[in-house]
């Protein structure tokens, strides 16, 4: 089975179509989703294809519509959903996209700014999951410098398509590249290996969580019962899976740390549709009753 390529035009994913096609030759193809945001948008996913038909890389070009409202997040879900049916389609084993060192260190410095724990410290992982797929996401190029990845495109001889977006200081990401553009005293590679590091310190976490709910969670009728006996991080884990489990929902990292806090001190509290409370035995988590809609009043 062969590697799907996530290609825009722009540098750094030019860089992985011509490093993938040179390692792995007759074994990529290669996706260029046009959001249809920009006036160029369509000519640079024709440039995209030009360029595989002159290296012999199957192309295709995806059209989405994005939603109004939070562009950038809704660009991203209709990017991976067309590029998750375009795996299926044609057969392909995994995804890979071009995020780089000086991404994972814009990350890393972005979240440390918003007081994220170490989950979202971590950035973004060398090997992930396609959003709403089964498909790896793989992210083969998280050791080469923005760069670095640009001199490979030069060398080629390849024009690189440029996104305005990339200069808009509305976004935090854009000022946040541009700071660390003058600040020359800071290490790239050293941040993106911190935030290596924090990923095994997220796994760690996870193992240390699978264990405390497999030695600490039980089953109480329609509830669960939670005995707490691990550290604060990991007992936020716990926490936020059984909230999963009973609700169906992903709650905030903030909520969850009210809810252990509360718990702790031996409140009562609710947190979703579920109704939390400490007592001798443990934590016991319930789904809370359904408020009975009040009576119409006869006419």
């Amino acid at each position: 089975m062969g590697l799907g390529l996530a290609v825009s035009g722009g540098p750094d994913s030019l860089a992985l179509l011509l490093l993938a096609h040179a390692a792995l030759p007759g074994r990529v193809e290669a996706a260029t989703v046009d959001h249809g945001l920009r006036a160029t948008s369509a000519g640079e996913a024709e440039a995209v294809a030009l360029l595989c038909a002159a290296l012999g890389v199957p192309h295709a070009m995806l059209k989405v519509e994005v939603a109004p409202g939070n562009l950038q997040s809704q660009a991203r879900a209709a990017r991976y959903a067309a590029l998750g049916s375009w795996l299926a389609t044609r057969g392909l084993a995994a995804l890979a996209s071009a995020h780089h060192a000086d991404d994972q260190a814009e990350t890393l410095l972005a979240r440390l700014n918003r007081a994220s724990g170490v989950a979202g410290l971590a950035g973004v992982r060398a090997r992930g999951q396609v959003p709403g797929t089964q498909f790896p996401l793989l992210r083969p190029l998280l050791g080469w410098r923005r760069s670095a990845l640009a001199e490979v495109v030069a060398a080629a001889g390849v024009t690189a398509a440029q996104d305005p977006s990339n200069s808009d200081e509305r976004f935090d990401r854009v000022r946040l590249r541009k700071a660390l553009a003058g600040a020359d005293w800071l290490d790239i590679a050293a941040l993106a290996g911190s935030a290596a590091h924090l990923a095994d310190a997220d796994a760690a976490l996870d193992w240390a969580a699978r264990r405390e709910w497999a030695e600490a969670v039980s089953r109480e009728g329609l509830g669960v019962t939670y005995r707490p006996r691990a550290p604060r991080a990991i007992a936020l884990r716990v926490l936020a899976r059984i909230v999963h489990e009973l609700d169906g929902e992903e709650v905030r990292g903030s909520a969850l740390a009210r809810l252990f806090d509360a718990l702790r001190a031996g409140q009562t509290a609710s947190i979703g549709n579920l109704v939390a409370r400490a007592t001798h035995e443990g934590w016991s988590f319930t789904r809370a009753p359904k408020r009975r809609a009040a009576p119409t009043p006869a006419l």
